[in-house]
């Protein structure tokens, strides 16, 4: 009913409603201030049988409450003590008012102004509909924003164990974020430690995977009980790692929740993520995840708002509210169009599109890559909708590994005929040369489940990501306008191959060595220090934001293929050709990786350990070894130390073999053997050692690499999972 308005210095008089009941409970109402003669015998009745019942079973009777605060202002409190089904609340300012007795009266007038009486009368209902049970403990807090009045819990949890980030977020199978609070505990731990979200914008978005929108719907409502004052999203919450680190430096915001495991399985039985990024738009340093981490062994209590928003709420562009919170929809595909138009030539690309001898696909691996890829490859850049590939993001990513490498891009690997998905042999696969090559595509791509990686190849000819780092390095600054002023410097992570260094030296540019994580880019990035940057990974890319990007990389190529086929009449010169010129120049780094996954973790911790314990047995009995170490680095920003990145064995010809556990696993350690052979470049009249099989060239550092591990004896197993 319409209320008058209300002094702001006095209690509301409550009454237990006997006509009124929700879910089986009484329902408390604010008085009339006006009561009618009927009101006051109702009253008076009310009282009289309250006293003839007073003693019945305890089962009948509401239990007595707990005292509480609210504040007076834009929000209300409660504490909430549910006792079997029954509910006991009472409200005071912030002079507390008397108990309430068993049966809800008090007599006090009213209080506070009419919008306040209805916010709570609104959170009351919602709150015995609810129905909790229990013995559990909840604060309810009234959040008003425009005409909605929003209740708000604070629900008492307990730590779980395990919840340390790794390299790039939390990551473990769907089925252990499905437990009632893994997921909330993670998220309040992100909002307790970083205090600088309150009051600002936080970005939320994910790749589509299994629980995407179900997570993304309670972060949502998480943050508004935070006090987050706006969030920008997508529809539906599906948005690629490179196009929300854009979203999260367009609209200058303090942060962003990331919903992916990037390049792991997908579905209820595959594996989930959740992954922070700071305001630069990159991932959390090391220092921030500690810290998060620290507070998920000792957290009590989340809050969430209580009310859900509706299923559609969220599933096209606009702006709406939850409470204090605002809520903005963007297109996210086309901002990151925009982005990438601002960077590259695209009339040239377009050009290139054109030609009737260039053809081209991309797998994007029913990740959330397709609709980036439709966007500007077929509808910015004219290329025919039939090159892209698994282009529908799904939950599961159709049953399918999104992983860009040549064991689980199967389709991209079939249709370049990528020699029964082990790569390039030149000994069974010339390269485009053959009569049916001429059939195949002349460039072909991937992107992994999040789009941040991505895989480059030619018909019948795999790139390794260490040389298409270097290439594009090589080419940017002609191809690229975005880096037409020049490099401000390049970067590999360390088990990455060192075909860049090559180029770096070559350019007079500077160079850096990280250890293995994105992370670490972000400080050089941010200081000015770096352009182009990548890792063996299938990572790559620049400082327009602060993650590696997929597409960017395959514009990235498409870029330097338009610039070398300008002249449309000539012979296409394809990638083969472009990277094969690259050797001639610079030399080639033959390159390798053996990945042991999902080995129990205490045999892979027992086998690096071993190593570590050896290195200097190792450096004198190993022909040829000159560096024997576990790589550290000291961030030349912040000065910053990361130890224990890596064991490295660097021989005098500065070919490596590299072995380090991977932070990207969902379940035990996976162990990644790295080796790189290096062959000079061709001397005028002298012969090339660039021409050789990758199998051949690298077989005896395999051979030494595994016997120096034992890997077979610390794991058990006979052959690597994978081999890239």
């Amino acid at each position: 009913s319409e209320l008058p308005p209300l002094p702001a210095d006095q209690a509301s008089d409550m009454v237990q409603h006997p006509s009124r009941r929700l879910a089986g409970r009484p329902f408390l109402l604010p008085q009339q201030h006006s009561r009618s003669a009927g009101t006051v015998i109702l009253v008076v009745a009310l009282a009289a049988l309250a006293c003839v019942i007073s003693s019945a079973p305890s089962f009948l009777r509401v239990p007595s409450p707990q005292t509480s605060t609210f504040s007076r202002g834009n929000s209300a409190t409660a504490t909430v003590s549910a006792r079997g089904s029954h509910h006991a609340k009472t409200f005071c300012s912030k002079e507390p008012f008397p108990k309430l007795s068993r049966w809800g009266f008090y007599n006090k007038q009213h209080h506070q102004q009419h919008q306040e009486v209805q916010d709570r009368q609104r959170a009351f209902a919602w709150l015995f509909a609810k129905g909790k049970n229990g013995g559990r403990n909840e604060n309810l807090e009234i959040l008003r924003g425009g005409a909605t009045a929003t209740a708000v819990e604070e629900h008492i949890t307990q730590p779980f164990d395990g919840q340390k980030p790794g390299t790039s977020g939390l990551r473990k199978k769907a089925a252990v974020f499905e437990e009632p609070g893994y997921l909330e505990n993670f998220v309040q731990a992100i909002f307790d430690t970083n205090p600088e979200l309150k009051e600002e914008t936080l970005v939320l978005g994910g790749d589509g995977r299994y629980l995407n929108k179900r997570a993304s719907m309670i972060i949502l409502r998480m943050a508004a009980a935070n006090g987050v004052s706006r969030v920008v999203t997508m529809p539906n919450f599906l948005a690629s790692t490179p196009a929300i680190s854009h979203l999260v430096r367009s609209f200058d915001a303090k942060g962003a929740i990331i919903l992916t495991a990037s390049h792991n399985p997908g579905g209820p039985k595959e594996d989930f993520g959740i992954k922070y990024n700071t305001a630069n738009g990159g991932p959390a340093p090391t220092s921030v995840t500690d810290t998060i981490y620290g507070r998920t062994q000792t957290i009590k209590k989340y809050r969430i708002t209580g009310e859900e928003p509706a299923k559609t709420a969220f599933d096209k562009p606009g702006t709406t509210r939850l409470g204090n919170m605002e809520v903005v929809v963007v297109d996210a595909v086309g901002e990151y169009s925009k982005m990438m138009q601002g960077i590259f030539d695209f009339p040239s690309i377009r050009r290139l599109m054109q030609r009737k001898d260039f053809s081209m696909v991309f797998d994007a691996m029913n990740g959330v890559a397709g609709p980036f890829a439709r966007r500007i490859f077929v509808d910015d850049l004219g290329a025919d909708a039939s090159s892209i590939v698994n282009g529908v993001p799904l939950p599961d990513f159709g049953g399918a590994h999104p992983d860009p490498n040549l064991k689980y891009a199967e389709t991209l690997v079939s249709t370049m005929q990528l020699v029964d998905g082990v790569g390039t042999d030149e000994e069974k696969s010339p390269g485009g040369d053959d009569d049916d090559a001429a059939s195949l595509p002349d460039f072909g791509a991937a992107a992994d489940g999040d789009a941040d990686r991505n895989m480059v190849c030619g018909p019948r000819f795999f790139v390794t990501p260490s040389d298409s780092l270097a290439i594009i390095t090589a080419y940017a600054q002609e191809t690229i306008p975005y880096f037409k002023d020049g490099l401000k410097g390049v970067a590999r992570s360390m088990p990455t191959s060192g075909a860049v260094d090559a180029v770096a030296q070559k350019l007079n540019l500077k160079m850096y060595e990280v250890p293995t994580g994105w992370k670490f880019f972000g400080n050089l990035m941010d200081a000015g220090s770096l352009s182009i940057c990548g890792e063996e990974s299938f990572g790559t890319g620049s400082d327009h934001i602060r993650e590696k990007d997929g597409i960017w990389a395959v514009l990235a190529w498409l870029s330097i293929l338009a610039h070398k086929n300008q002249d449309g009449r000539r012979k296409l010169v394809t990638v083969k050709d472009i990277v094969e010129e690259h050797w001639r120049t610079y030399g080639r780094s033959y390159y390798t990786r053996y990945d042991y996954e999902n080995v129990e973790s205490e045999k892979a911790e027992a086998m690096i350990t071993y190593l570590r314990d050896n290195l200097e047995k190792l450096r004198q009995e190993t022909p040829g070894l000159r560096i024997a170490d576990d790589f550290e680095y000291t961030d030349p920003v912040d000065k910053s130390v990361a130890s224990q990145q890596g064991v490295r064995l660097v021989f005098r010809d500065n070919s490596r073999i590299i072995f380090r556990l991977s932070g990207t696993g969902s379940v035990g350690a996976t162990i990644r053997m790295y080796v790189e052979a290096v062959a000079p470049p061709p001397s005028e009249g002298s012969g090339s050692a660039i021409d050789k099989a990758p199998s051949e060239a690298l077989a005896p550092l395999v051979e030494l690499g595994l016997k120096i591990a034992k890997l077979e004896e610390f794991t058990g197993r006979e052959e690597p999972t994978v081999i890239t």
